[in-house]
């Protein structure tokens, strides 16, 4: 889980689960059965001006609970169950077949004795005749023996599945008698009811400052060494759309997959085919539009996925191009697009500030510039950076022993030197951005697409502040 803000003097009333006994057992509850790899989302936390954790949001995929080890038993064991109910019914049908089969043979066996006594009446007139009539009798009685047979053993299988479906009602009511009153529909109920509820406090969370990072969670492993992939801040909570871009030139196709788990799986839902290639790996989707860096230019493209158009392009005044001025690891990522709580932002680097960063806050229709601050931090020797509530962080590495190293505040114009490290898990980061909307950074390590979690310093607003 995540946290952000700056404390101002931190209230939290009925959003606070340790002063909810239920739902703070809840909580743990969640947090100490789920694991990453069985179901995660990336929400927040926050924290007090002690360093207390007062609001941890942690909450799993809506289908989770139809996924754990006492669902699974339980559905394998009443599937079990039902094949087995089939199978005594196939053979109870066909054991009652062959009882009506039985029976007219018994009746056959009674009307030879009748004809065996006949014989031995008049054995001289008779013998011939009634010899030949027996003979047929015998022959048609031949398939008698396997009937018999197999009703043995069909009978002896009932008896089997009948004794196996003892055992298994027993260990069900076991398990029922463990789950107690709660039904998985109740569960999830549950489940879905906390998720609004922690929703609503990640609604009060307000801008903060970065203090921790956490993580990678390993998404998926794919492409080269260097490329980017991202989802919508702006997006609707039911929108998780994820646009996927291989490597950092020379390439101008765009993947989309409607959801995480289509991106893990390969299920593209549409390309893109965009009219000029891209430089660097440091492009944003931002409210429905792309924009990215034109390949050996310092123009910036707005491409539209609704309409599949470019609607527009404009140059990125001095920036600096095409190596100039890229970060430590190369890779034409001179100019670094990325979105945040305020806007959308690039940063780059230019002569007039002799190569140091300078941060614009860019217009999302028009890519006009609002505002720039001009950094004293190189561009060259920065490893990755990304935008939180409008301070800029700095990682000193793109390598092995990365943490933030820098952090560049637009509102007071001021910066500061930190030390919050980060695990750099396949050692070299090509890509690293922050998503307001899921507080959380995605990144490109070496190949391998990965999420890190951040905890941010919170001003949490309730109902009562002026």
């Amino acid at each position: 889980s995540a946290a952000p803000g700056l404390p101002l003097g931190i209230r939290m009333k009925s959003l606070d689960p340790l002063s909810d006994p239920a739902l703070g057992q809840w909580v743990l509850g969640l947090f100490l059965t789920i694991r990453p790899k069985e179901g995660w989302q990336v929400y927040s936390s926050a924290q007090d001006a002690d360093g207390r954790c007062i609001c941890t949001v942690v909450a799993p995929e809506q289908n989770l609970c139809s996924r754990d080890a006492k669902g699974r038993q339980l559905r394998q064991l009443l599937e079990k169950v039902q094949n087995m109910s089939q199978s005594i019914e196939v053979l109870n049908l066909r054991t009652q077949r062959d009882f009506q089969y039985i029976m007219r043979m018994e009746s056959q066996i009674k009307g030879l004795r009748s004809k065996f006594r006949q014989i031995e009446a008049d054995r001289k007139t008779l013998v011939n005749k009634n010899f030949q009539e027996l003979k047929g009798k015998m022959e048609s009685l031949q398939p008698l023996i396997p009937v018999l047979e197999q009703y043995k053993t069909d009978a002896k299988l009932i008896s089997q599945f009948k004794e196996e479906i003892r055992n298994l009602s027993g260990v069900l009511m076991g398990i029922q008698e463990e789950m107690g009153a709660y039904d998985y529909e109740e569960l999830q109920q549950r489940v879905l009811n906390l998720e609004n509820r922690l929703r609503n406090c990640m609604s009060k969370l307000t801008c903060g400052k970065l203090m921790k990072i956490t993580g990678p969670l390993t998404v998926k492993t794919s492409g080269t060494r260097f490329g980017a992939w991202m989802t919508d801040p702006q997006a609707s909570p039911k929108n998780n759309r994820v646009w996927y871009m291989d490597s950092y030139t020379n390439n101008k196709i765009v993947k989309e997959y409607k959801s995480i788990a289509d991106f893990v799986s390969g299920v593209e839902s549409r390309t893109y085919n965009l009219p000029f290639k891209w430089a660097g790996t440091n492009h944003v989707v931002y409210n429905g539009s792309l924009y990215y860096n034109k390949m050996q230019s310092n123009i910036i493209v707005r491409y539209s996925f609704e309409t599949g158009r470019v609607v527009t392009q404009r140059a990125l005044e001095s920036a600096g191009f095409h190596n100039v001025y890229p970060y430590t690891w190369g890779g034409f990522s001179d100019i670094d697009l990325m979105a945040d709580e305020l806007g959308l932002w690039a940063v780059y680097a230019t002569n007039q500030n002799a190569g140091n960063i300078v941060i614009s806050q860019l217009n999302p229709d028009t890519l006009q510039i609002i505002n720039t601050w001009n950094t004293e931090y190189s561009k060259r020797n920065a490893g990755e950076s990304f935008m939180i509530c409008g301070t800029l962080y700095i990682t000193n590495s793109h390598l092995t022993g990365a943490k933030v190293y820098y952090a560049y505040s637009t509102k007071t114009s001021t910066y500061e030197y930190t030390d919050i490290p980060f695990h750099n898990q396949y050692f070299h980061m090509s890509m690293l951005d922050y998503n307001a909307r899921d507080r959380a950074l995605y990144g490109w390590n070496n190949g391998h697409q990965v999420l890190f979690n951040v905890t941010l310093f919170h001003i949490i607003k309730t109902e009562d502040d002026s």
